[in-house]
């Protein structure tokens, strides 16, 4: 049997495939052509990430289509429920990165609350003529520890990012509409193990009380964080968003960037990718990063195993 990785899969992956019998193509097929290409190839397996999307032309044109496989947690770019009564199974790996997109998370809030972002613009430029002002510039940045986070779905990445807020001595409170409580336990290097128990709040009380809010949540028709969420906000906070574009507005987003209301914000994603905004690009008072939460190959190995175990478990 054949399976297309469309997206791309890691080596241990295809090596864990290869050894059951599966042959594994890694060609990128473009959208328009995909039906044309698993109907001649006989592909009995789709897997994909984030770029390629999955709809009822698709499922309904390619009867040797078995599995369609998404590499990471979200699965907005597949039509699941239609592809289930089809008798299509879906399958995803909602673990395997979720630490990775945790340390970006942190990756943006470090370099947020020590002006890395700009630094890192500017350093190049007149690093070696306005050193003394640059250092001016950047010098007043803030501790993480002893803040507030303040986690907006409280799922297994907001889980993970919680644990780093931990242990960076944060406080975490977290609004999750359909989550009451979590332990999070921290895992050490000797073997130990502590569990701290968070509890959900409102949104309201997230956004009241929050130094700074990381959002993890799936795509929504509305904005989790607009106008009216930002104005609730502590003046200097600052948000991270590494979920799915359009869950911000961006457009409120800069306007409370440029009014001084927010410090900084991390966005991994956007409302128009892969073209974000020019506002958003050029802000500088944004850390930029182009949907990289996942791009560890820590995590894709992770990914590329647990899509192949899965498959072998169905097919086999």
């Amino acid at each position: 049997m054949k399976v297309l990785a469309n997206d791309g899969i890691s080596k241990s992956g295809i090596e864990a495939l290869e050894k059951e019998g599966f042959e594994v193509l890694t060609t990128t097929v473009a959208q328009d052509q995909l039906v044309d290409y698993l109907n001649k190839n006989e592909i009995a397996v789709l897997l994909v990430r984030s770029a390629t999307k999955v709809r009822a032309d698709i499922i309904d044109n390619c009867p040797s289509l078995k599995i369609i496989g998404r590499g990471g947690v979200g699965m907005d770019n597949i039509d699941v429920a239609y592809a289930r009564e089809k008798g299509i199974k879906v399958i995803n790996t909602p673990a395997a990165s979720s630490g990775s997109v945790a340390e970006l998370v942190f990756a943006h809030l470090y370099g947020g609350v020590r002006f890395l972002y700009d630094a890192n613009r500017n350093m190049p430029l007149d690093g070696d003529s306005k050193f003394k002002n640059l250092k001016k510039n950047y010098a007043g940045g803030t501790e993480l520890r002893g803040k507030t986070l303040g986690v907006i779905g409280i799922g297994r990445i907001g889980q993970e990012t919680a644990k780093i807020a931990i242990g960076v001595g944060m406080k975490v409170i977290a609004f999750d509409p359909y989550i009451d409580s979590v332990d999070i336990p921290l895992h050490f290097y000797d073997g130990q193990t502590l569990s701290f128990k968070v509890d959900t709040v409102s949104k309201e009380e997230v956004l009241k009380q929050s130094d700074f809010i990381t959002l993890h949540v799936p795509a929504q028709k509305e904005y989790v964080i607009g106008k009216s969420e930002i104005e609730q906000m502590k003046d200097g906070a600052g948000i991270i968003n590494a979920a799915r574009g359009g869950v911000v507005d961006e457009v409120a987003l800069v306007e409370a960037l440029e009014k001084g209301k927010l410090s900084f914000a991390g966005l991994d994603v956007f409302e128009n990718e892969p073209t974000p905004a020019i506002q958003v690009l050029m802000n500088h008072k944004l850390s930029l990063s182009p949907h990289i939460g996942a791009a560890t190959g820590e995590a894709q190995d992770r990914i590329g195993v647990e899509l192949a175990e899965q498959i072998i478990d169905i097919l086999k």
